[in-house]
């Protein structure tokens, strides 16, 4: 969350990457710089908020996590306190949520970031699944709008890394499902290589303008996929470059030595 430091997903905020020569001036690096992944579930909210708030504006968010056990990493969750069973915390994941959505979905000012003006509450669970984070959202727009134009809006989202074809990015990094018992993470969690995300169950809402339940692979698009195609935007961008890039051409077995 420094104020030199971008959460970077590509779809979203590929400006950000402005940051950097800000960042290393005020690091004192003469060469690299920090790039990171934000949190699993954020990404998987994001992209699908991402949309939203570009076409309407968001106002106000609210988000309930069922997150799967992979997510915890190795060792994880013990087993005997997940079978069987919901839990209804997670460490540092609620803030993690509330404020890096608002750093992702907002802009890169003269000195730092201004955060996007809306408030995001959330709650976060761990359930027994495997891989696969369902988030379900309730949104409150700025423009008022009809629920065609919010599915428009998601299913034609495409952004930085489609129109660069790069190799990770999905076609449809947004995928809608009209099914009334979809997205499951058995069945949509790999869609798009586990790189695009799901949204379904989308509906109007009676105390927000909209809700919907949206589900992608957190350690793909969540994690190492995250890093993968951030990586290729950073060497489409011209980024990579220097001694360490030239070193990891060199054969595995040099460098193993």
């Amino acid at each position: 969350m420094d104020a030199d430091v971008p959460l970077l997903i590509p779809e979203i905020n590929s400006d950000h990457l402005k940051v950097l020569d800000r960042q290393k001036s005020g690091r004192g690096f003469s060469t690299g710089y920090i790039v990171t992944n934000p949190n699993c579930s954020t990404i998987i909210m994001a992209l699908a908020l991402a949309p939203l708030h570009e076409k309407f504006g968001i106002e106000a968010v609210i988000a309930t996590t069922l997150q799967a056990v992979s997510g915890a990493g190795y060792p994880g969750v013990p087993s005997l306190d997940v079978v069987d069973n919901v839990l209804p915390f997670i460490d540092g994941e609620e803030p993690k949520m509330e404020s890096e959505t608002r750093k992702i979905l907002g802009r890169l000012g003269t000195n730092s970031f201004e955060n996007a003006p809306f408030a995001v509450s959330a709650q976060c669970h761990r359930v027994n699944v495997a891989d696969g984070h369902m988030v379900a959202v309730r949104v409150k727009l700025a423009k008022r709008t009809s629920i065609e134009e919010v599915r428009e809006a998601l299913t034609s989202y495409t952004s930085v890394p489609q129109q660069l074809k790069l190799h990770t990015a999905p076609k449809h990094p947004i995928l809608v499902r009209d099914e009334k018992d979809r997205p499951q993470p058995r069945m949509d969690r790999d869609a798009g290589g586990g790189m695009s995300v799901t949204v379904g169950r989308l509906f109007p809402d009676s105390v927000f303008d909209y809700r919907f339940v949206v589900l992608g692979h957190n350690t793909v698009r969540g994690a190492a996929g995250a890093a993968i195609l951030n990586l290729e935007l950073l060497q489409a961008r011209g980024l990579l470059h220097g001694k360490t890039a030239r070193e990891n051409t060199a054969p595995v077995e040099a460098r193993v030595r």
